[in-house]
């Protein structure tokens, strides 16, 4: 049975520019993003080597260019792009479950957030 260690990033902050409203779009707003992150980085275990694991930095940098860098009308399709992205990018992990937030999102009504939750895996 394969293994299942688990590396997560909570509540990653961004301000971008995503939504279907032009407001949104030209406004911006803040986001908010968890990853987890499943694969066998029992390598590391031992070796105690940032090289033979997933390095967090990096997760990092690829969730924080993937919200700023390109605006999208749906959080679906963000979070998507981000699960998809970490699959082919890092070869070590197995499954990506992204979570994308909107706080205070322009409803007709009192919401903390909106929150959409994608899985991808190989």
């Amino acid at each position: 049975m394969p293994r299942k260690d688990i590396i997560r990033i909570k509540n990653a902050s961004f301000y971008a520019y995503h939504g279907v409203a032009t407001d949104e779009q030209n406004l911006g707003g803040k986001f908010e993003v968890d990853v987890e992150i499943q694969g066998d980085f029992s390598a590391s275990f031992d070796s105690d080597e940032l090289n033979q694991t997933v390095n967090y930095e990096l997760i990092y940098s690829f969730i924080k260019n993937a919200v700023t860098k390109k605006k999208h009308y749906l959080l679906e399709s963000l979070a998507a792009e981000i699960a998809r992205g970490l699959l082919n990018e890092f070869k070590t992990i197995d499954l990506v479950k992204s979570i994308v937030r909107k706080p205070h999102p322009p409803v007709k009504g009192v919401v903390d957030y909106v929150e959409v939750e994608i899985t991808e895996q190989r």
